[in-house]
Formats: C-alpha cells, structure tokens, sequence
C-alpha cells in the first residue's frame, strides 16, 4: 500500500483558489483563509458607526430644520419628529435583516429584484410625484406617504449583482458574460432612475455597479471603456438640461451670479467658514435661518460644520471611514464571494454616495442632489441605508469565528451581570 504524505489529503480537498487573470476575485481570498484581528470587529465597526452617524444626524436634523419647520407648520418639531419615526422603523429593520441567514439573501435576490424595478417604474404613473423638476416619489394609497424607490431598487441591485457575479466569477473574463445579464439588467435600473430625471442618484446606482464589478475581478481595461462611456453620456444629460448644464457652470464656469446659481454653494461654504475649529455651537447656527437651501438634507454637513466646527466634520469623516473599514474587512476575510460582492456594492453606495454629498457642499462638485448617508433628513433614504447596514451585519455575523465570537461575548456579560446582580442582593 503507498503510504499517503502527511498533508496530501488536506492539499486535495482544499477548494481550489481562482487563478491570476480574468475574473480573479480580488479580494485577498488567501487572507479569509487565516484570519487576522478580532473574528467580530467588523460586526462591530460596521454596526457601531452606523449607529453613531444616525445618531449625529437625528440631532443636526433637529437642529438645521427648526427655523424651516417653524415657517412651515408653525413648530419646530415636525422634520425632527419625522426623522425620528423613520428611525424607529429602520432601527428595528435594520436588527431584523441582521439575523437573516445569508442563504436567505441568495434566495431574496431575484425577487427583490424585480419588485425593486416595479416600484421604481411606476414613477411613469398617476402615483409617481414630483419636486423641483425629479420624478423621484411615488405615492401609497391608504398609507398617506410617498417613498422613493431608487433607495430600495440599490439595495435590491447590489444583493442581485452579487449573487449572479458570484456564480460566473470563472467566467468574467469574457464580455458577453459581463454584459448579460448585470449590465443589461444595471442599465435598466439606471435609465428608469433616469426617467425621473434623477441624475445624481443615476451616479450613485452606476457606483453600485461599479463596485459589485471591481470586488468580483471584472478586468480592469473595462473600467476604462466604461468611464469614457460613462461620461459622455453625463456630459450629453448636463448639456441637454439648461438646469443641470446651469449647476455645472457655476462650479466650474469661473463667473458666477451669487444671487442665482451659486447662492446654494456660496451659503454652504459660510456655513464650513463660520464654524472654524469648534464651531459657533449646536443650535446657533445663522445659515439654517432660511439663507440656506435644503439645510436639513443635501447641505446638512455645511450646517453641522457650521455649528460643531472642523471637529465635528472630522468626527462624521472618521465614522464613515470606521465603516469603510468594517465592509473593506468583510470583504477581505469572507469565504463567500456573493458576499463579497455585494458588500463592495454596498460600500461602494453608502461611501460613494457620501463623497459626492461632502463634495458638492465643500464647492468641489456641483449640486447633484443626493444626501449624505444615515444623516441628512429623508425616510426612504434612511430606512433603505439602514436596510442595508443591517444586511451587511448578517453578512460580518457569518465571517469565519464571528458566530462563536458574539455567543462568547453575550455568555460573558451575562455572567457579568448576574454577578453585579448577586452582589446587589447581598
């Protein structure tokens, strides 16, 4: 009989790693393999940033909205109240979709797929609404309330692209199989998004894409192709569109009337000026006193500038790079690549989309329109980000040793306070 070498076993059942080339995944899939820090960090970068950003934001939303809600309804509640109940419902989501068994989300993904596409195509009927020029609502019969589907549709995508990236990683190095069916299906999403005349969350949903893509080793020369693709159909959207064309100009364009197209920016960037390092206090903020524009959502990150200073910006920053930092860890250390994946899409919205909001307020980009995540007022936006918090957290509870990790720490503050108890009693 030959005898077997000790380790020759091992070796042939060890599943086989994806080569260098075309669909690699690149995702340090030798590094999941031996796991480097804590198995439950992510866990808790992930869930404690997330809940120290809304935090931030349901009290700045208090405060850059009072004046506005004030003339509006005569109180200085109503954005705060509003803010505060979408919390309450994404709060409790967002724990829920935390226990799901990520098989559950492999099944989920087609058919929150499709209805993510429905309710974003019935903005083209009598329920869609509108506002300043975006058909981005659609109204609820019997529920009295609007949402905004593109939020949830995200969501929708990213899980989607990261089931069916998942099951062709061997075969991304081929155009065709690139194309058919997540670009055919992501352009669908982008042009409905785009129907609306939304372009600013268009650009979000095309991170998205362009995140799922990366994480799945989609060759690097299509990214190039893409990008040139990509803006030369922004740039004939912004030159079609004397509004948008307008808000380009005015970052841009060198002269700018203060009064009209760069009031907006203008007021945002006195807002970032007049808070200096620790700000002028919460609460005492001049801007929010109607001179600027959507102070409670996009510009809500020049009103907490404004009152909170350079530390307080700095503050929001370091919390949005905890959470980078807990997703870029998921997405290093899962064996899994459909959660891989759509953990890069996700991250790709959530920080993508941050980017975009601080930019226009710092005068770097030009108003686009999108809010900054888990902060800036909004229902939709907020329970379909903390939606997806709570998927990447069920995705962070299924790393290797995370499961036995957070039963570890539960038994041990369960022990704590029995012994705290007891003590109380003697």
């Amino acid at each position: 009989m030959t005898a077997v070498q000790p380790g020759r076993r091992a070796r042939a059942a060890a599943p086989a790693l994806p080569r260098g080339g075309s669909g690699t995944m690149r995702t340090g899939a030798r590094d999941a393999a031996v796991p480097r820090g804590p198995a439950v960090l992510s866990y808790y970068l992930v869930g404690g940033a997330a809940l120290l950003l809304l935090a931030i934001g349901v009290v700045m939303v208090l405060s850059a909205s009072s004046i506005t809600s004030i003339r509006e309804t005569g109180s200085p509640w109503g954005y705060f109240l509003d803010q505060a109940k979408f919390a309450l419902v994404g709060i409790p989501a967002m724990v829920v979709a935390s226990r799901v068994p990520v098989v559950w989300y492999r099944r989920l993904a087609w058919p929150a797929l499709g209805l993510g596409l429905i309710l974003q195509a019935l903005i083209f009927t009598p329920l869609a609404r509108g506002e300043k020029g975006n058909t981005n609502w659609i109204y609820i019969p019997g529920l009295g309330q609007t949402i905004q589907p593109s939020e949830f549709l995200k969501l929708a995508l990213a899980v989607w692209l990261g089931l069916v990236l998942a099951r062709k990683a061997h075969l991304l190095g081929q155009w065709q199989h690139v194309l058919v069916p997540g670009l055919v299906v992501a352009a669908v999403a982008i042009g409905l998004v785009l129907g609306g005349r939304d372009l600013g969350t268009a650009l979000v949903v095309a991170a998205v894409v362009a995140g799922a893509m990366f994480v799945a080793g989609v060759p690097l020369r299509w990214f190039g192709a893409a990008l040139v693709g990509g803006a030369a159909a922004v740039s004939f959207l912004v030159i079609s569109s004397p509004n948008r064309l307008q808000r380009v100009t005015a970052v841009f364009g060198g002269d700018c009337d203060e009064t009209a197209a760069c009031y907006q920016t203008l007021h945002g960037l006195y807002g970032l000026g007049t808070g200096g390092i620790s700000g002028v206090g919460l609460g005492a903020s001049r801007e929010k006193w109607a001179y600027l524009p959507e102070a409670h959502n996009d510009y809500i990150f020049a009103i907490l500038g404004e009152e909170l200073g350079l530390l307080g910006t700095l503050l929001v920053l370091g919390l949005f790079a905890v959470l980078a930092t807990g997703m870029f860890r998921i997405v290093r250390r899962h064996p899994d690549p459909f959660v891989k994946i759509a953990t890069g899409a996700i991250g790709a919205w959530i920080l993508g989309q941050a980017l975009i909001n601080i930019g226009v307020v710092i005068g770097f980009l030009p108003v686009i329109g999108v809010p900054l995540p888990l902060v800036s007022a909004g229902g939709s936006a907020l329970i379909a980000t903390l939606l997806a918090m709570g998927v990447v957290l069920a995705f962070a509870r299924d790393e290797p040793g995370a499961a036995a990790g957070l039963r570890a720490r539960r038994g041990a503050v369960r022990r704590s306070l029995a012994v705290v108890g007891g003590r109380g009693r003697g």
